[in-house]
């Protein structure tokens, strides 16, 4: 049975829906009110507080912390700055992934880093002989992503912290509340925003002072739902939805390499070794058999099989996470694993794997479209993601 998170009695409080689910053993909120509608807009038009705590963490510490790290993850970590936060893929010995995360260096020889899925004994596997300690912090740290366009101004109000000068995927030490917090330039929605972690037993402490003094920058408690459809927009992948840990696979087409999922930026082939890499440098040379790309969905062909149906055009309120078949020429290439209406886009898009050569940008495809149990298909345009990428993601806010 699932239990709550640090800010627990602060969040099912709020939840007017009662719409759970569960999120590794902890209860999440899906959606505060009976449609997700104002918390998505709060991401993209003022400010939403998520509630991120069930994310597994770990702290590295010890004289090989770093060499540890870089023998994982497949950036470079001698390049990686104290207050820079790396978001990367880990794999195992074949350059199958086994999970995403970011990995936050808090000092010379201290990391923080966050998975989806438990991480500990791998990581300690691969400690063996080194001078360094892991230590799970899952339970004894907090995490709420603060995220929207008005977010740096209620941190600002909110934080003693240097806000102004935090570059994007930068972390910074201050307080809120008086609560020693750390803060980093982070998220999950591709929207300017900020990830706070903070010592659970004070996390409640941290919630109430957002809250408070968020009012006049119109914060809102978010839930999954709302993200759901926030992470699409920005291209970024769901474990077990858009892929699958290579742990957890069941056959060998659920694995994906980060070359297939469209991390091919993060992945160093020069560095000193590291789990995978012969692997990765072979795929390389000869390039991905597939890939995660973005697809645009033609909304006026949707709209005429609505009419032949006898019915005004419908999207569901909620993003798709069922796998339906991508095709081209009359054959299947690949399926597509999420898709949403997208309110900010006013565009119909999905997150698909395409086998190689149709996943080339500009390619026209189609997608199936299940309309009153009759299956379709509809065409769709092969881009490049994020679908949404404001400036101020990216962009230091303005004082």
């Amino acid at each position: 049975m699932p239990i709550g998170t640090a800010v627990h009695e602060r969040t099912f409080a709020l939840c007017e829906s009662l719409n759970y689910r569960e999120w590794s053993g902890y209860y999440a909120v899906s959606a505060y009110e009976s449609h997700h509608e104002h918390e998505y807009n709060a991401i993209r038009n003022a400010s939403a507080l998520i509630d991120v705590s069930p994310l597994f963490k770990y702290m590295v510490t010890g004289r090989d912390a770093a060499r540890l790290v870089d023998r994982i993850i497949t950036r470079d970590v001698s390049k990686m700055q104290i207050g820079q936060v790396f978001y990367t893929p880990w794999c195992d010995e074949h350059g199958k992934v086994i999970d995403d995360g970011t990995v936050s260096r808090v000092g010379e020889q201290t990391f923080r880093w966050t998975a989806a899925d438990p991480s500990l004994r791998w990581f300690r596997q691969n400690a063996a002989g080194m001078n360094v300690q892991i230590e799970d912090v899952s339970e004894s740290i907090a995490a709420l992503a603060l995220q929207g366009p008005t977010s740096a101004k209620l941190l600002r109000a909110a934080a003693v912290a240097d806000i102004d000068r935090l570059k994007y995927f930068r972390v910074t030490s201050g307080s809120i509340a008086g609560v020693p917090v750390d803060i980093s330039r982070t998220g999950y929605t591709g929207d300017l925003g900020f990830e706070i972690w903070i010592p659970a037993e004070r996390a409640i402490d941290v919630w109430d002072a957002l809250m408070e003094r968020g009012r006049p920058f119109d914060v809102k408690p978010a839930g999954m739902l709302a993200l759901d459809v926030a992470r699409i927009e920005a291209g970024l992948l769901l474990i077990e939805v858009d892929f699958f840990s290579s742990r957890k696979a069941m056959i060998p087409s659920q694995m994906y390499t980060p070359y297939e999922l469209g991390m091919a930026r993060l992945v160093s082939l020069e560095k000193s070794r590291y789990i995978g890499q012969r692997a990765l440098r072979a795929e390389h040379q000869r390039g991905p058999n597939r890939e995660v790309v973005g697809l645009v969905i033609e909304w006026t062909e949707m709209e005429k099989l609505y009419e032949a149906a006898g019915l005004a055009p419908a999207v569901a309120a909620t993003a798709s996470r069922t796998a339906v078949p991508v095709y081209r020429n009359g054959r299947q290439v690949g399926k597509a694993t999420s898709t949403t209406w997208s309110p900010v886009l006013k565009q119909m898009i999905a997150l698909a794997s395409v086998d190689r050569p149709h996943y080339a940008e500009g390619t026209s495809v189609q997608i199936e479209m299940t309309i009153e149990a009759v299956r379709h298909r509809v065409s769709a345009k092969v881009t490049k993601t994020p679908f949404f990428n404001p400036a101020r993601k990216t962009g230091t806010p303005p004082a």
